[in-house]
């Protein structure tokens, strides 16, 4: 008996060609985004997903027992660090931008994209983990309106179009001042849709230019030097750029999703 016969398949047929992969929407938008950034001049950074108190809140002017922590539902770690602060997993990227003050002189220049943690209610338009990114200017002559020109070029090159920008004032603990950056609806250019709510805009960040004291806790003098700093939601935008209606949608496994967008 030969080996064909023993085995009961025929090892000289043609083999089946497995199925190639594809790039998750999420993975192919926070490429895109740093490679926009990139040519902006901008250097990624990258931190622990898992983070200190300090990092995540304190050194952000966020003290303890502050309200301004209540933005934030946070999940909380039992373990501590060996000098006893408490770990937590993080709840932005914004430590990431703490910990590159930290460690480098002005100019800063950086964008920190990644994987963030909300104790919250899912629902359309929310999770439990999702991503982020968030960009950081630091100079001598750094205004708002450099955060403008920047974001109109970034909003310009992702959705292949010009669109209208404003600044609305906000508060984060910070940022002074503070703003949320809403763009001219992509899908219609301002009219009015059920996708903008009729206003003709969507909100899609916020932003502000970096608190004196977060400059001071990262030793920077805040006299000299003075900058802005910005976040979004990587997911938040893959749903505006190619219509997906439910975030949760990004995180079934479902291959119908998947396989839309480019192969590995």
């Amino acid at each position: 008996m030969n080996i064909r016969e023993k085995l009961g398949i025929d090892v000289t047929a043609p083999g089946k060609r497995p199925k190639r992969g594809s790039l998750h929407p999420v993975t192919v938008l926070e490429r895109e985004i740093i490679q926009t950034f990139a040519g902006m001049g901008y250097s990624v950074a990258e931190g622990p997903e898992v983070e200190t108190e300090r990092y995540n809140f304190d050194a952000l002017n966020i003290p303890k027992d502050h309200p301004a922590r209540d933005m934030w539902d946070t999940f909380w770690l039992k373990d501590r660090t060996p000098e006893g602060e408490r770990l937590l997993l993080r709840t932005h990227t914004s430590p990431v931008q703490i910990r590159w003050m930290e460690n480098h002189e002005p100019p800063i220049r950086i964008i920190a994209p990644g994987k963030v943690f909300r104790f919250e209610a899912t629902d359309a338009t929310h999770e439990t983990q999702f991503y982020q990114f968030e960009g950081l200017m630091i100079g001598e002559h750094v205004s708002l309106s450099d955060l403008k020109g920047t974001l109109s070029a970034f909003f310009e090159r992702l959705f292949k179009k010009t669109l209208a920008i404003r600044f609305r004032p906000s508060f984060f603990p910070f940022t002074e001042p503070s703003v949320e950056i809403d763009i001219g609806c992509i899908h219609c250019e301002g009219k009015g849709c059920g996708v903008c709510k009729q206003t003709g805009w969507i909100e899609v960040m916020g932003a502000g230019m970096v608190h004196p004291k977060v400059l001071e806790a990262c030793g920077i003098d805040p006299n000299r030097y003075q900058g802005f700093a910005f976040g979004g939601g990587v997911d938040r935008f893959v749903m505006l750029k190619w219509g997906i209606p439910d975030v949760r949608m990004l995180y079934t496994g479902d291959l119908r999703v998947v396989d839309q967008f480019p192969r590995l």
